[in-house]
């Protein structure tokens, strides 16, 4: 596209040459666009010189198209239709919008929100393609360059995380869905369920048994790990593992504990033996928060999709709590 070329043409031209090339008559158009018909002579030799075609030719009956113009008449309403439609404010129809959104999650959002999310989404707009991603360390970068559209995280995974709501790069925006807390998770019958009962539950004890961990943004320390190499302490992590549901099936069959958020966690005991034991240990809590970058602040399938993700969020929390 030769920006400069387009830029010496008079788009208003085009409008009149529409009018003219529907109505055939110089009075018909010039009465239409409410101008004088020598008015409308001269926009129409200006026409003339800028497409360098007569485009017209005089008869008894009016204006004969010639047959670039008639060629003309097959794409100039199609052109006029987008440029009027860039002329309007956005709009968003979830109901028959066929646009594409694209997502990154960590994982343990994915069982607490998707359930209540995908549903209300596909009624109010069935024709919607969701693309889902886990979240990884090079999301926050897709963010910035306009690969995904949102991005669900949670915050201060560990202190050399490239996300911290602090400290997010320029231009993202973010609001926060819930917040959670750790706990741990034990296969059914074992030996520290019995401490756990009598009161006996400590620190050291939990430090000292076998963890499996969850390795998170490519990552195999998380917010705690480096809480406890700030007062010099260590969990014995044995098994690292790429994902939840991983973790959460040897946990079940071993006597590894597993340290998770706790949303995740009541979704892992309904589908393992599994029993959830209080953190020995007080810790921050966690909050999953939503991203999206500030161009899209105004836009509104932008918005229509972050007030549903929202909306969902809260519907989980409170079914959570219930």
């Amino acid at each position: 596209m030769n920006l400069d070329n387009l830029a010496r043409i008079d788009l208003n031209l085009l409008v009149i040459l529409q009018v003219l090339l529907e109505e055939q008559s110089v009075t018909r158009a010039a009465n239409r666009l409410h101008l004088s018909q020598s008015a409308l002579s001269k926009s129409l030799n200006r026409l003339r010189d800028t497409l360098d075609d007569p485009l017209f030719q005089r008869t008894a009956h009016g204006l004969k198209p010639t047959a670039h113009a008639v060629a003309l008449a097959q794409k100039l309403p199609g052109v006029l239709q987008h440029l009027y439609q860039l002329t309007q404010p956005p709009t968003f129809n979830p109901n028959s919008s066929h646009r594409q959104f694209s997502f990154s999650m960590v994982e343990s959002a994915y069982e607490t929100l998707i359930p209540y999310f995908i549903g209300p989404l596909l009624s109010n707009a069935p024709h919607l393609k969701l693309d889902s991603y886990l979240w990884t360390e090079k999301s926050m970068q897709d963010l910035l360059q306009g690969q995904i559209d949102f991005g669900i995280a949670g915050r201060d995974i560990h202190p050399q995380s490239n996300f911290r709501v602090e400290k997010l790069p320029e231009g993202l925006e973010h609001k926060t869905l819930f917040n959670d807390f750790q706990v741990c998770l034990v296969r059914k019958g074992h030996p520290i369920l019995t401490q756990v009962t009598m009161g006996q539950w400590t620190q050291q004890q939990y430090l000292d048994m076998p963890h499996v961990q969850v390795r998170c943004e490519g990552n195999d320390w998380w917010a705690l790990d480096y809480h406890l190499a700030s007062m010099n302490l260590h969990r014995n992590i044995c098994t690292t593992v790429p994902d939840f549901y991983g973790a959460a099936s040897i946990c079940a069959h071993s006597e590894l504990i597993f340290t998770l958020p706790s949303s995740f966690a009541r979704h892992a005991q309904q589908l393992y033996a599994l029993e959830e034991i209080p953190l020995p240990m007080a810790f921050t809590p966690m909050t999953y928060v939503l991203l999206w970058h500030e161009r899209n602040n105004q836009e509104p399938g932008h918005k229509w999709m972050r007030e549903m993700i929202v909306d969902s969020a809260a519907k989980a929390t409170t079914k959570r709590q219930s």
